[in-house]
C-alpha cells in the first residue's frame, strides 16, 4: 500500500507546528524576568522562537532529505531530469512566508503598544514642523525678543511610557556620559553610580546624554532605549523581582565602550526606604545657630554673651 505524498506532507507538517510549538513554550533562551514588561516581551519571543524552530527543522530536514533521496547513484552518469513549472508549489512558498511576515509585523506592533511604546508623550509632528521652520524662528528672533526669564519648554521624546507612568512614579534623572551612568534622584538630592529603586512602584527615568548616542539596556527588564544628545527621554517601567542586574550601555560610544556597565539594584520597598534614608545629604545648620556659633568664636575673650 503506498502513502499518497500529500497525507505524509499534511504528517510532517503538523509534527513540525508541535515541535516548534514544544520548544517555544519549554525552552527559554531569555535571562530571569524581573519587570513587568518582561512577561509581554517573552510572548512575543516564545512566538518568534516557535515560528524560527518551525523554519529551521523544516528547512535542514527538506535539505538532509534531498541530500540522501536524489543523491547522484554510482552508476548514474547523465544529468538529472530538469523539473520546471510548478505553480501550486510556488503560490504556497510565496504565501506561507507573506503570510509569517504579516503576522509578526501585526503581533510585534500589538506587543510595542501594549508595553505602552505607542502613548504619546509629545506632539512627535512639531518636530517636523520646527525642522521647516527653524530659519524663519531664528530671523524673527532678531527682532522679536523673549520675555526675560521665559525658559522654552524642552521635547520629550518617549521611550516605553505605558499608564502606570501617572501612578505615583518616582523620578530618576539619568545622565549619560563616556564613559558612565549618574543617577540622581530629585526627591532626596542622592547622586548614584548605581540605580536604585523599589520593587512593584513604577519608576520614570528622565534619561539625557551628554556627549554621544548611549543605550540603557537591561536584559532582565527586556528594555533598551537610545539616550541622544540633545533629546530628552523619558523611559517608565516596573521592577517586580528584588535582586542585583546589570546595566549595559548597548550602543558604540567610544574606545571605552564595553566598560560603560553599572547595576540596578532593586529593593524591597522598605529597604528602599532606608537606602534613601542613609545616603541622604545632611541638611545644613539652621541660619540662627550658625550666626550665634561665628559671633561666640569672634567676641573678645571676657566679653559677655550677646542676647537675642
Amino acid at each position: 500500500m503506498t502513502i499518497p505524498p500529500a497525507l505524509i506532507t499534511l504528517l510532517v507538517g503538523m509534527a513540525l507546528v508541535l515541535a516548534g510549538l514544544w520548544v517555544g513554550q519549554n525552552v527559554s533562551l531569555l535571562p530571569v524576568d524581573a519587570s513587568s514588561n518582561a512577561p509581554v516581551y517573552d510572548s512575543l519571543f516564545r512566538v518568534l522562537f516557535s515560528i524560527g524552530t518551525i523554519l529551521f527543522l523544516g528547512i535542514v530536514g527538506l535539505l538532509v532529505f534531498s541530500l540522501i533521496r536524489f543523491r547522484r547513484r554510482s552508476w548514474e552518469t547523465s544529468d538529472g531530469e530538469a523539473i520546471e513549472g510548478n505553480l501550486p508549489l510556488e503560490i504556497v512558498w510565496t504565501a506561507i512566508p507573506a503570510i509569517v511576515v504579516l503576522f509578526v509585523g501585526i503581533y510585534s506592533y500589538d506587543i510595542y503598544e501594549r508595553m505602552g511604546g505607542m502613548v504619546p508623550l509629545n506632539d512627535h509632528s512639531a518636530m517636523h514642523a520646527s525642522m521647516a521652520s527653524s530659519m524663519d524662528a531664528s530671523m524673527n528672533s532678531m527682532a522679536t525678543e523673549a520675555p526675560k526669564g521665559a525658559v522654552p519648554a524642552a521635547r520629550v521624546w518617549g521611550g516605553i511610557s505605558g499608564a502606570e507612568a501617572a501612578a505615583g512614579a518616582l523620578p530618576v534623572e539619568l545622565t549619560a556620559m563616556q564613559f558612565a551612568f549618574i543617577f540622581h534622584y530629585p526627591d532626596g538630592d542622592i547622586t548614584s553610580g548605581e540605580l536604585h529603586v523599589p520593587a512593584d512602584r513604577p519608576i520614570e527615568l528622565r534619561m539625557k546624554a551628554n556627549d554621544v548616542i548611549h543605550a540603557f539596556w537591561v536584559p532582565q527588564f527586556r528594555l533598551k532605549q537610545d539616550v541622544i544628545p540633545g533629546q530628552p527621554t523619558v523611559l517608565t517601567f516596573t521592577a517586580t523581582r528584588p535582586g542585583t542586574y546589570p546595566i549595559v550601555c548597548a550602543e558604540l560610544c567610544g574606545p571605552y565602550h564595553g566598560g560603560m556597565r553599572t547595576n540596578v539594584v532593586v529593593h524591597e520597598p522598605e529597604a528602599f526606604d532606608s537606602w534613601l534614608e542613609k545616603n541622604r545629604p545632611a541638611p545644613p545648620p539652621p541660619p540662627a545657630a550658625s550666626g550665634a556659633a561665628t559671633a561666640s568664636a569672634t567676641a573678645p575673650a571676657g566679653a559677655p554673651p550677646s542676647k537675642a
